[in-house]
């Protein structure tokens, strides 16, 4: 006969078995029963079999396990629904143990306890291993653009992304580039070195005739009077004195020797033919100038004299018609008191 002490021991070690058998094999069938306990310490413990075809109550099944000690899943896992462990549990989300409850697979996560599923990473976030209580967000310059994700996606060379859990990489914008994955920026072109078109990959050096310095984004054709021959230049040359520079892409012109040329000429000054002539940095006044100056400032002198001479004649018979009356004015023909107007007068000695 079994001695009756040994029993709460011989159940404790059943119990551990059935524990073993749920957590070392394939998640356990729903249709299973506690089918003997066995005594004999050499036997290997096993407390749930299935019986294929032949439905057993759960209640049976239940009916072993101290259900007051259900706990909650922890964050991270979901409760396990085809087993025992957690199906026996009064409310949804218990399991008898931490153990058995299921953890979140790569991609979800579970930041509560006591849950019946596990959520899918949103857009821009992941998780990579099981049993995240929380997903993390994609780093700068990465992304992913799915949910569940369980990695993020590096950006093409050409292309950035400076937030983190962001959806997409955007291109680099002109006169920017990036020649590697995963740029959470791109960078300016460096002096002298443009990109032409948006998601560079790499620069351009400026052409000859324009030029670039660190702080600008594109190049600049050279200022007039300025030029540049060479590839990739930071800044352009003024144009040399007794040189001309029509272009700024061609190297400076020599003055003629009838011209000025000072220094960022963007063509030659020239007198004025006939009438001036080059007389080192300045013109004069060619001989031809000169005498045509002087007669011409003698008959403009002459034309004045004249126009002086004329207006005082016709001043001078203006008067002279004005004074007329005043000298001969006529008398008219007639006798007054018997003796003829025109005859001289005689005292009559009154």
């Amino acid at each position: 006969m079994r001695d009756r002490g040994a029993l709460p021991a011989l159940f404790a070690a059943s119990l551990l078995g059935l524990v073993l058998s749920q957590t070392t094999l394939t998640p356990a069938l729903t249709d299973t029963t506690v089918n003997e306990i066995v005594t004999a310490p050499t036997t290997p413990l096993t407390l749930l079999t299935s019986t294929p075809g032949t439905p057993i109550s759960t209640t049976t099944g239940c009916s072993a396990f101290n259900t007051s000690a259900c706990e909650p899943c922890a964050p991270g896992s979901q409760y396990d629904n085809n087993t025992l462990l957690c199906a026996c549990c009064t409310e949804p989300g218990l399991c008898l143990f931490p153990g058995a409850c299921l953890q979140c697979p790569v991609g979800s996560y579970q930041p509560l306890a006591g849950q019946q599923q596990c959520l899918p990473c949103a857009r821009g976030f992941y998780t990579n291993f099981t049993g995240s209580p929380l997903c993390h967000a994609c780093p700068s310059g990465s992304f992913n653009n799915i949910t569940g994700a369980d990695s993020c996606i590096s950006c093409s060379p050409g292309s950035f992304s400076s937030l983190q859990s962001s959806t997409s990489c955007s291109p680099c914008s002109l006169g920017t580039f990036c020649n590697s994955s995963g740029c959470s920026k791109c960078q300016t072109c460096p002096a002298g070195q443009e990109a032409l078109q948006n998601g560079a990959t790499y620069c351009t050096p400026c052409r000859p005739g324009m030029h670039k310095p660190a702080r600008q984004t594109m190049c600049q054709i050279c200022n007039s009077g300025s030029y540049q021959i060479h590839w990739g230049q930071e800044q352009c040359e003024i144009c040399p004195e007794n040189h001309y520079c029509p272009s700024p892409d061609v190297n400076p012109i020599q003055c003629p020797s009838d011209a000025f040329c000072p220094q960022g000429s963007l063509a030659p000054g020239y007198c004025m033919e006939t009438f001036f002539r080059k007389a080192g940095d300045t013109c004069e006044l060619a001989p031809v100038t000169i005498a045509l100056l002087v007669v011409g400032g003698g008959v403009a002198l002459l034309f004045i004299i004249l126009m002086l001479l004329r207006r005082r004649r016709d001043t001078d018979g203006e008067l002279s018609v004005a004074r007329a009356p005043l000298l001969r004015k006529e008398r008219p023909q007639g006798r007054y008191y018997g003796i003829p107007c025109d005859a001289e007068p005689v005292y009559a000695g009154w």
